[in-house]
């Protein structure tokens, strides 16, 4: 179903003299050329991490740097600097600060030509040209949908043509004039840029064509901001759905918009293998723990959880009748419109019939568009794209977990102006949501907003250099400029960044 969060992929560089695959949760190649050696050469650490990051991103929407940005450390004085504290009421729908702030992807002028994300990044480090990623086709999901049944292949190659040399295919003479067959390694999670260098580059000069394996968060979050900066050109730009998905998303969109002006999408994790996976317990008694139980046995070396020690750590997703009790007490009514993006949901119909309780007007994908969507329904990860969609366009998302597909949304929706996006506080209301029938609604409301504050998409709830990169997207998001000390609404915008951020960029621009 949609709710898959990763599909495996492969990436292949090359230069004129070494191609480098990588494979199984991801793969892309690249290639070297002894000519490109002898050229003048792209700083390494430029190349590795545009490539890395783009095999993150499409690991993580088909399954997370520091940042020159000073206003995101002073991340408490935002709100007090506006109103003198910092219990001022939210708006629930949009930040009032949104427009303040847009996506800055524009290399630098010392930035070279040849840069894409965290594959992209990689071959960029490795000066090598990158080949599209192949998708691994035994995940979970049984997918067997390659990179170009999901995205455009001619706009990522093309917007990404300034950046880093991108082919379909390693050329037949390459694969020839190879003695050996492809080196195969996996390369350790979050790997710093000089990790390519020192362990990786010998072998791409040496073997001509190397596969990494489970190419997944493989590079450090912490980039130079040119990389950083070439990530978002990767995630925001260059990777676009094909024209069939995105053209049914926007079907979808308009169809909620002509019932509601204005509509929140969730994002509900709560498939059976992912309930199974978290070691959590959500009340269904020994027939829960026995089915998950069994599921959970697929995984022969996740450790044993406590399920009580899970929750009171926040790491139990949010059932669909706590994410309604969530938004009901933050403020959104029951005429509110619901687009729910999920694949199977662990108990169908009685586990979200209290959601329904406390929205009627859900709707999900299957309702909006039925024949439309026949030529999707085999394919889960074109699922999850079409619902990528939706919650993308949507004016408030909101998530019952902090999972990849959550994250990488969270990340594009600040990226495009801090869209209102809502994840839950688990730790914190975990302990509201077993103890809230011994309190009046009003109380439990109240607590809810409070721990919820630093949840809702605000701008300053993350500083630069924490958090995953793919989430807090800090290097690419700048500040506008602003004249008048108060706008027209009496809002008073934030001046944590106003000269030393803006008029780089807007000079940068124009």
């Amino acid at each position: 179903g949609s709710g898959g969060e990763e599909i495996g992929m492969g990436v292949w560089l090359w230069t004129n003299v070494a191609v480098l695959q990588l494979n199984g949760k991801h793969k892309d190649v690249c290639w070297r050329s002894t000519a490109a050696t002898t050229a003048k050469s792209v700083p390494w650490s430029v190349i590795c991490g545009v490539m890395l990051f783009g095999l993150g991103l499409i690991s993580l929407l088909t399954g997370h740097v520091a940042s020159h940005l000073e206003w995101y450390s002073h991340r408490r004085s935002l709100y007090s600097a506006l109103d003198g504290s910092d219990r001022a009421p939210i708006d629930i729908w949009k930040s009032q600060y949104s427009k303040y702030y847009y996506g800055c992807k524009e290399r630098g002028r010392r930035f070279g030509p040849e840069l894409i994300t965290d594959a992209v990044v990689v071959a960029r480090i490795l000066n090598a040209t990158l080949v599209v990623p192949e998708l691994d086709h035994y995940s979970f999901w049984k997918d067997d949908s390659d990179f170009s049944n999901i995205f455009d292949v001619n706009w990522f190659i093309t917007y990404l043509a300034k950046d880093i040399t991108i082919v379909k295919r390693v050329p037949d003479k390459i694969m020839r004039s190879m003695e050996k067959p492809p080196y195969t390694m996996r390369v350790p999670r979050k790997s710093e840029p000089e990790y390519y260098l020192d362990q990786v580059l010998p072998i791409l000069l040496r073997r001509r064509v190397l596969q990494l394996t489970k190419f997944d968060y493989r590079l450090a979050n912490n980039l130079d901001d040119e990389l950083q900066k070439l990530r978002c050109r990767v995630n925001y730009h260059a990777l676009r759905f094909t024209k069939p998905i995105r053209e049914l998303g926007q079907r979808l969109v308009m169809r909620m918009r002509k019932m509601a002006s204005r509509f929140i999408a969730v994002h509900l994790r709560f498939e059976p293998d992912m309930l199974a996976f978290s070691g959590c317990y959500f009340g269904g008694g020994e027939k829960e723990r026995h089915e998950l139980g069994e599921i959970r046995k697929r995984w022969t070396t996740l450790p044993d959880l406590s399920p009580d020690g899970e929750r009171k750590r926040g790491k139990c997703p949010l059932t669909p009748h706590e994410v309604g009790l969530m938004l009901r007490a933050l403020g959104f009514t029951n005429d509110t419109y619901l687009y729910v993006a999920s694949g199977e949901i662990y108990g169908g119909d009685e586990t979200m019939q209290p959601l329904k309780d406390l929205f009627p007007n859900i709707y999900t994908k299957e309702m909006l568009a039925q024949e439309e969507l026949k030529p999707f329904l085999p394919f889960s990860s074109r699922l999850a794209a079409i619902d990528y969609i939706v919650c993308d366009e949507s004016n408030v998302f909101v998530t019952n977990n902090n999972g990849n597909m959550a994250k990488i949304l969270a990340g594009r929706r600040r990226y495009m102006g801090h869209k209102r996006t809502i994840r839950p506080n688990a730790k914190k209301l975990s302990a509201l949501f077993m103890s809230r029938h011994e309190m009046e609604w009003d109380t439990f409301a109240s607590k809810v907003k409070a721990c919820q504050r630093g949840f809702m998409g605000e701008p300053d709830e993350m500083r630069p250099g924490r958090g995953e990169f793919h989430e807090y997207p800090s290097t690419c998001v700048c500040e506008k400029p602003f004249i008048d000390d108060l706008s027209q609404d009496g809002i008073r915008p934030p001046k944590l960044a106003a000269y030393n951020v803006t008029t780089k960029a807007y000079s940068a621009m124009n």
